[in-house]
């Protein structure tokens, strides 16, 4: 694959991404230098749409084109998810893309993985096929990582849509939840715990059977649920999604957890980084898992209302806070698996070790292999660890990660559809 010029040499390249790179492109109409009159083929990109990214187009042909993620907001460090469109196209023209400026060394591109694709008449998004998709390190572009794909447009009335992998919008969330708002279910319960800093919702639910809400018992137990704090990590969502349709739903099991549990999920803690089109930065440029310790009504409004919310229930004598899990997705390894603290207490860490094997052991995409405890110190400030340490002894503090790409059995890879992104909690919960 062949790579344009290089970028602007002198500063480095968070730098010139930092002045060159500020927004999303808005039906930029790719052609040669100097032509005037658009003809079809000459393809028209556009990310100024919820969840959009995409920083800058560089012509190379008709054939080929070199874009550039557009880093986090205020934060240039971070240039990963990529979403936009592409129109005008004319029928059978093949193309390749190179996204030139990857801030990761690792992926699961590496693998097997691929962008998704759908387009107007095909609305169902779509693997592209891995064998026309490659990712390595070019001489070019100061020697970033470079994904190059190849495609081929069928449809010239058709608009497409490619993104690093299947998005969850703030929207679908509101939406989504706004259903569940009409069903009228007397043990779900929907409240604003906060907003975010563009003034933009972020929910907490309740779901818990009402005898739960009104108790008088001695003891509540609670199970704590977040995800999508890292907003490019759509992955999250649906898992998150898939856990919140069992619950409300009238399986058998779920009608049992409901008695015994109450349920407390904030399924987007960093809604302004979701449609913002971030990676992994909510809208000032901070990653929020790794402010937990002591975050900031103002900088970290939504990580700093969820720390109080915890630590009111665990400091609550009715309450036995059992669970917090942070719900993530991982960008360079397969299956589901969790991540856990290591603990001087024996008892205490064997304790929090019957919980994942629990999932690995009805759950075909959770590994318990890949599941680990550590305290390393650049994690010190992520929910998990910050919890850990703050909660008493007896709330199990956990971070779930679901795979962007697939789970395996034996040799081989199952890939996550949109649908089956649900599986890692799930399946615990199957009869």
């Amino acid at each position: 694959f062949e790579c344009c010029e290089t970028m602007a040499t002198g500063p480095s390249l968070e730098q010139s991404l930092e002045e060159e790179l500020v927004g999303n492109v808005y039906n930029y109409t790719s052609q040669v230098s100097g032509s005037t009159l658009l003809k079809k083929g000459n393809l028209i990109f556009d990310a100024s749409f919820e969840c959009g990214n995409l920083g800058k187009v560089d012509y190379i042909s008709d054939y080929e084109y070199d874009l550039f993620i557009r880093p986090d907001t205020y934060n240039p460090r971070y240039r990963v998810w990529f979403n936009f469109t592409v129109h005008n196209v004319r029928e059978e023209q093949r193309v390749i893309f190179n996204i030139v400026n990857f801030s990761k060394t690792k992926s699961l591109y590496r693998d097997g993985m691929s962008p998704v694709v759908k387009s107007t008449s095909r609305p169902q998004w779509e693997r592209i096929p891995s064998k026309n998709v490659f990712y390595y390190k070019c001489p070019n572009h100061q020697k970033s990582y470079v994904l190059s794909f190849a495609f081929a447009f069928d449809r010239e009335e058709d608009t497409y849509q490619f993104s690093y992998c299947y998005p969850y919008s703030y929207s679908r969330l509101q939406h989504y939840l706004a259903e569940q708002d009409k069903r009228g279910l007397d043990f779900y319960k929907r409240e604003l715990l906060c907003h975010s800093m563009q003034q933009r919702r972020v929910d907490v639910l309740t779901i818990t059977s009402p005898h739960n809400m009104e108790s008088t018992a001695a003891t509540l137990r609670v199970v704590f649920i977040t995800a999508r704090v890292h907003p490019g990590e759509s992955p999250a969502s649906f898992v998150c999604q898939g856990l919140l349709d069992f619950l409300l739903s009238q399986h058998s099991t779920a009608e049992t957890l409901r008695d015994n549990i109450i349920f407390k999920i904030v399924p987007m803690l960093n809604p302004d980084g979701v449609y913002l089109g971030n990676y992994r930065c909510s809208l000032m440029g901070f990653d929020l898992n790794r402010h937990w310790q002591e975050p900031s009504p103002w900088a970290h409004p939504t990580v700093y209302a969820t720390k109080q919310l915890l630590v009111e229930l665990d400091r609550n004598p009715k309450v036995d806070l059992d669970f917090y899990i942070d719900i993530h997705a991982h960008s360079t390894l397969t299956n589901g698996f969790m991540y856990g603290n290591v603990y001087e207490e024996e008892d205490r860490f064997e304790k929090q070790a019957i919980f994942p094997k629990l999932l690995a052991q009805y759950a075909e995409d959770f590994s318990w292999n890949q599941t680990s405890f550590n305290k390393d110190a650049v994690k010190a400030g992520t929910g998990r660890r910050s919890l850990g340490g703050c909660l008493q002894p007896r709330t199990l503090c956990y971070t779930l990660e679901v795979s962007f790409f697939s789970y395996t059995i034996g040799s081989s890879h199952s890939p996550y559809s949109e649908d089956s992104c649900i599986h890692p909690l799930l399946s615990l919960l199957r009869p």
